[in-house]
């Protein structure tokens, strides 16, 4: 029979050990986030639903995004054991020079739509962590109001290309006297993809004040507080709008756009030049062959065409193609450290995060992207430990297969 007897004081000192209470509420939210789906929620939580849905949603149906995701989920390691990994070394050589991450922020538009801070924000934690971010034409904060929060951050521009060349010169030479080093020249959007979130959501940029937004104000008044009282929400980069982000993008995206176009970036534009939206093996050729110094292959986070190549899957083929003759990044579908050790493994130079660091952003301003990063850093890490592996520049396709 089991004898029972009280517990000692000094006993129960040891399991009664209360979490510190931690007052400040937007540290408090980011402490229960371990992964980056956790930021997503939190995110959802504190955002309108047409924003978070911007930034959430894709294309049609959305079968882009979801099976770029599910091809990660498909992702088999082959890890190696007894290779002493207690020193792991995370940097990746890109473009030159050095990432402290094998991994950079994407261009990303609208913003400070998601939070005030905005790529400000962004910016300051991509210093601080030693990655590259990138600028979107339709940015929410201009050329040199990024370059002055984040002097010391590697730079890089996003352009698209429209029918008024002129503007796409000046948006170039702003870029270039700032410190941009490259030039990302988005060419997967002819027309715009059909983003059914944004239309049923009516999103405009700013937000118009219906009776529909104002009810879900009332659950988020924290954001429109926040909108409310800094400066006006508006395309840095672009003259003034008003309409919806579908009738925007009609007018910004140039269905004309061809190789000549790309012919005159390159000639006009004096860094670095990257091409991203290739999704075939001939047109990373073409445009190496145009003067690219690297291809993204990617399709535009499924924003643009549904049931898109999942660049993961791509990403062998362009390879064998190319030969080194240009670099090779993917984007699209990236959630997790995992996820980049998986791309990296496949033979990609450099892999391009957005939705991740937006949820971050959404669920805490700065200290939200920064949250991002130390997920991403930790997962990334940890598999490389797992693996065997204590180099990214190590990594080799023997490490992955998918299933």
């Amino acid at each position: 029979m089991t004898q029972r007897r009280l517990p000692r004081p000094s006993e129960l000192k040891q399991i009664l050990r209360p979490k510190p209470i931690v007052l400040n509420p937007t540290d408090r939210r980011l402490s229960t986030a371990h992964t980056i789906a956790d930021l997503r929620m939190i995110g959802r939580k504190r955002t309108p639903r047409a924003a978070f849905d911007y930034t959430d949603g894709a294309a049609e149906l959305e079968d882009s995004l979801l099976r770029a995701r599910q091809a990660y989920r498909r992702v088999e390691f082959h890890p190696n054991v007894l290779r002493g990994v207690s020193d792991v070394d995370t940097t990746k050589t890109v473009l030159g020079k050095t990432s402290a991450l094998p991994f950079g922020f994407a261009p990303t538009g609208f913003t400070r739509m998601m939070q005030h801070e905005g790529e400000r924000a962004v910016g300051r934690v991509a210093q601080r962590n030693g990655i590259p971010m990138g600028l979107s034409t339709m940015a929410t904060t201009s050329i040199e109001d990024l370059a002055a929060a984040a002097p010391e951050a590697r730079k890089w521009f996003q352009l698209y290309v429209w029918r008024d060349h002129g503007a796409g010169e000046d948006l170039m030479n702003r870029a270039w006297e700032n410190g941009y080093d490259t030039l990302l020249l988005t060419v997967d959007t002819p027309v715009a993809g059909a983003r059914m979130r944004d239309v049923r959501n009516g999103l405009t940029i700013p937000p118009a004040l219906t009776f529909k937004t104002f009810a879900d104000g009332a659950l988020h008044p924290a954001w429109w507080f926040n909108l409310l009282t800094t400066e006006p929400l508006n395309f840095a980069s672009l003259s003034h709008f008003d309409g919806t982000v579908a009738e925007l993008l009609a007018q910004l995206f140039d269905p004309t756009l061809d190789f000549d176009d790309l012919d005159w970036v390159r000639r006009t534009w004096p860094g670095k030049l990257v091409v991203k939206g290739v999704q075939n093996v001939d047109d990373a050729r073409d445009v190496v062959k145009h003067g690219a110094d690297g291809v993204v292959l990617s399709n535009h986070g499924g924003r643009q065409l549904d049931r898109a190549p999942t660049p993961i899957e791509l990403l062998p083929a362009v390879l064998d193609e190319l030969q080194g003759d240009a670099e090779v990044w993917v984007d699209t579908g990236i959630l997790s450290g995992g996820d980049i050790v998986a791309a990296i493994a496949r033979g990609a130079d450099f892999v391009l995060v957005g939705r991740a660091f937006l949820y971050g952003l959404m669920a805490g301003g700065e200290r939200g992207v920064q949250r991002c990063v130390d997920i991403l850093r930790t997962e990334l890490v940890r598999t490389m430990q797992l693996l065997g592996v204590r180099r990214v520049e190590d990594l080799r396709p023997s490490h992955v297969t998918l299933r």
